[in-house]
C-alpha cells in the first residue's frame, strides 16, 4: 500500500465514521497538520476522493465534506439495487477458491459479532472482497464510493447499535454463504434484502426527523 493509498484509506474512515463532518471545509494544509500526513499522498488522496465523491474540491474555498440526507442515500441505494446483483453473479462465476476461502473464513467470524465496531469491519470487508471476487475493476469502481458514502448515513443516523447489527447480520451471512456455495440466484436474492434493509432505514430516518421537526441533514 502507497502513502497516498494509506492517506485516503485514513480519510475514508474519518468521513464514514464523522471525524470529518459534513459541510465543514478544510485546507490542504489543514488536513496535513492534522492527520500528519504528507502533501503529495494527501494531495493524491484528495483527488481521488474527488472523483469518488467522498469530498468536493471547491476552488477557492477549499475541501468540503459533502452533505449526508436521506434523499442522497436513497439515489446511492437506487444504483446499488443495480450494480450489487451483477456484481454477486459475477463473483459465484468468477471467484477464485482461494477467495471463496477468505470469504467464508469471514462469514464463520460475522456470525459471532455483536459489537458494532468489529461489525463494521467486517462489513468494510465483506464489500472489498465482492468487488475484488467479481473481477471487474470498473463495476467495483463505481460501488466502493457508494458503499462508503451508505455506510456514513447508517452509521451517522443509528440510535440502537445492538438492534441493528442483529438486523444486519443475517444478511450479509446469508450473502456471504450462498457466495461461497456459487449459488448466484440466491445471492442476487440475498443482496436485494440488504438493500431492502438499508432503503427501509434510511425512511425510517426520514420519520423520524419529521416527528422531531428536522429538515436539515445529519450532523455526521
Amino acid at each position: 500500500m502507497t502513502k497516498a493509498d494509506q492517506a485516503y484509506t485514513t480519510l475514508v474512515e474519518m468521513i464514514e465514521t464523522g471525524g470529518l463532518k459534513p459541510g465543514d471545509f478544510w485546507t490542504e494544509a489543514g488536513l496535513v497538520e492534522a492527520l500528519e500526513l504528507g502533501r503529495t499522498p494527501l494531495r493524491e488522496a484528495v483527488q481521488r476522493l474527488d472523483r469518488d465523491h467522498l469530498v468536493r474540491i471547491r476552488p477557492g474555498r477549499g475541501i468540503e465534506i459533502p452533505s449526508n440526507s436521506v434523499d442522497e442515500q436513497l439515489r446511492r441505494l437506487e444504483v446499488r439495487r443495480a450494480t450489487e446483483p451483477l456484481a454477486v453473479a459475477l463473483a459465484c462465476a468468477r471467484a477464485a477458491d482461494a477467495e471463496l476461502a477468505v470469504i467464508g473464513t469471514l462469514t464463520e467470524q460475522l456470525r459471532d459479532l455483536e459489537e458494532l465496531e468489529p461489525y463494521l469491519a467486517a462489513v468494510r470487508e465483506t464489500h472489498g472482497l465482492l468487488s475484488a471476487a467479481a473481477h471487474n475493476e470498473y463495476l467495483a469502481n463505481a460501488m466502493t464510493p457508494l458503499q462508503g458514502l451508505s455506510r456514513r448515513f447508517w452509521l451517522a443516523n443509528i440510535v440502537d447499535p445492538a438492534a441493528e447489527v442483529a438486523a444486519g447480520k443475517p444478511l450479509h451471512v446469508d450473502l456471504l454463504t450462498a457466495l461461497v456455495e456459487r449459488e448466484a440466484e440466491e445471492a442476487q436474492r440475498a443482496v436485494l434484502r440488504l438493500n431492502d434493509y438499508l432503503v427501509d432505514f434510511a425512511l425510517n430516518v426520514a420519520a423520524r426527523d419529521s416527528r422531531v421537526g428536522r429538515t436539515d441533514p445529519v450532523s455526521y
